[in-house]
């Protein structure tokens, strides 16, 4: 058994967690919720559900890994015993997740080559996001590119591998989302019609909140359109954050990471709205607002881009870039929950569990490529949008596992081993848990029935809000 290693400071465990907070749900899905759910009111729904319900659960998982110095799969039996079930609906999300995120990464990756080789007019054109997923090879092929670059962060270890390249890799993409959203704001558009548009004219969209006929079912969707993407902003109940704080020595003060963290993801989720509804309401006008995930990223923005004329092939080439940057580090924290999970439970090295895991992830990531093609077919899920291969798979782990895992853990440290628990590992060093009142109330009433409500909405059972 190898022996535990930890981040040697605490700038690099915050640095590899916001990373892994800051992903491809904070850039293509958060802009699109937030223009969805009237801007602003979303914005300050939001912000106070981070600084609650997400505190709660994120304080909760770093803890956990802190105190047990264990995996999600071993570090609930650590708290509780007869919990291992916990631990393996735990580890099973970012099992499912992987294979789908890599092959998202491949798409990033090959755009980003794209718009590096000046061709990035090409992905404008009505038709070609369909063509490449459609293609049996390429999208394997940069998958695998991109999964290997993953491996191999992991495959050197917590300080040489996630801690070194995240002290890079999130100064950069700081860096590339702060410059892109300043120049969203500097563009002006006149359409066919003759109608100017600016990007200060969508920043005011999406900061000023709206309560145009806004009804009580209304603001209750803006709630849990918001509290599902807390999950995605704060990666939490995928077991990475009790993966990363595992690696966190017992003398670091873990009031000061988490408000860090929190902070870090917040600025990135709204920033990612200040580079992409601007632009897309300048080109595009209201209705190209309405675009989200893929169509987003690789159909809408594009065509973004290319109605910038020579500036938008390095704007586009800074922008993929950044995605890239985010879709690797997210990728590094979900691998990262399943290798460490395997050396803790089966007692192997670090190197034959990054192996095993790669070789799962590839051949899952491969079916995921090949169901738009050679094995595409359509399902309806409960939700009642029509889904293929990976649609099932974010399904699972995102509507049905993720809250599963929130509320057992809610019932777990709230009502069996105490709050007390999470609070006594949280202030061991002396320091002062400001919110603790909040935590107490959160973990034991709030969180639980908000959860267990997402989770009757996201399976379709619960139709009325």
């Amino acid at each position: 058994m190898e022996k535990r290693n930890s981040f040697k400071g605490s700038i690099g465990f915050v640095l590899a967690a916001a990373g892994s907070a800051v992903g491809l749900g904070n850039i293509w899905r958060f802009p699109y919720l937030a223009a969805k759910d009237g801007g602003g009111l979303f914005l300050f729904v939001y912000i106070v559900l981070a600084l609650t319900f997400g505190f709660t659960l994120l304080t909760t998982e770093i803890a956990i890994g802190r105190k047990s110095k264990q995996s999600p799969l071993t570090a609930y039996t650590e708290l509780k015993k007869g919990w291992k079930p916990l631990g393996i609906l735990s580890c099973l999300v970012p099992v499912i997740i992987l294979p789908y995120y890599v092959s998202i990464g491949g798409w990033v990756l090959k755009y980003f080559l794209l718009f590096l080789t000046g061709k990035g007019a090409d992905a404008a054109v009505d038709g070609y996001f369909g063509g490449f997923i459609t293609q049996e090879l390429q999208p394997i092929i940069t998958m695998g590119i991109f999964l290997l670059a993953v491996a191999l962060i992991i495959y050197k270890g917590v300080n040489k591998g996630i801690e070194a390249s995240s002290k890079i890799i999130m100064p950069l993409l700081f860096i590339l989302v702060i410059g892109i959203s300043v120049y969203a704001l500097t563009i002006r558009f006149t359409d066919a019609s003759g109608v100017t548009r600016t990007g200060l004219q969508g920043l005011k969209i999406y900061v000023v909140p709206d309560f145009t006929g806004i009804t009580l079912k209304q603001f209750t969707t803006v709630v849990l359109d918001a509290m599902g993407q807390l999950f995605f902003s704060l990666s939490v109940a995928m077991g990475i954050m009790i993966a990363y704080g595992s690696y966190v020595s017992d003398d670091a003060d873990l009031v000061k990471s988490i408000n860090q963290i929190e902070f870090f993801d917040t600025l990135v989720a709204f920033l990612a709205g200040v580079m992409i509804i601007p632009a897309v309401y300048v080109f595009m006008g209201r209705e190209g607002m309405s675009a989200s995930g893929p169509s987003l990223m690789f159909v809408s923005i594009p065509k973004v881009f290319a109605s910038m004329g020579t500036v938008g092939t390095v704007i586009g080439c800074l922008f993929f870039a950044m995605v890239l940057f985010a879709a690797l580090t997210s990728a590094v924290s979900v691998m990262e929950a399943i290798v460490s999970s395997m050396m803790d439970e089966f007692k192997i090295s670090r190197g034959k569990a990054t192996v095993i895991e790669g070789i799962i992830a590839a051949v899952a990531g491969a079916i995921v490529c090949l169901g738009y093609n050679k094995l595409y077919f359509e399902v309806t899920l409960p939700t009642g949008s029509v889904a293929q291969i990976l649609d099932i798979m974010d399904y699972i782990s995102n509507n049905f596992l993720m809250p599963v895992v929130a509320i057992a853990t809610c019932i777990l440290v709230g009502w069996i081993i105490k709050p007390k628990t999470i609070i006594d590992e949280v202030e061991k060093n002396g320091q002062i848990m400001g919110r603790k009142r909040l935590y107490t109330v959160m973990i034991k009433y709030i969180a639980p029935v908000l959860l267990f409500i997402l989770f009757l909405k996201s399976i379709g059972v619960l139709t009325v809000i």
